[in-house]
């Protein structure tokens, strides 16, 4: 059985740009390589597809960088 998520914690790539500062989604890629502990999505459809972050793990990786 998978992981149990609140769903009104989910956020997409959109969200997490939002959350980091930054400007484009497509930025949040690059800071999944470049940063190896920042929190991976719990829902990833493959490439080009939906992916989802928690929201919360976002802002607690952001407090700890």
């Amino acid at each position: 059985m998978g992981r149990k998520v609140d769903t009104d914690e989910l956020i997409d790539a959109q969200g997490v740009a939002d959350l980091l500062g930054l400007a484009q989604r497509n930025t949040v890629s690059l800071y999944q390589r470049r940063y190896p502990n920042m929190p991976r999505p719990v829902v990833d459809l493959g490439h080009g597809r939906c992916k989802m972050w928690i929201r919360s793990e976002i802002r607690a990786w952001m407090t700890e960088r």
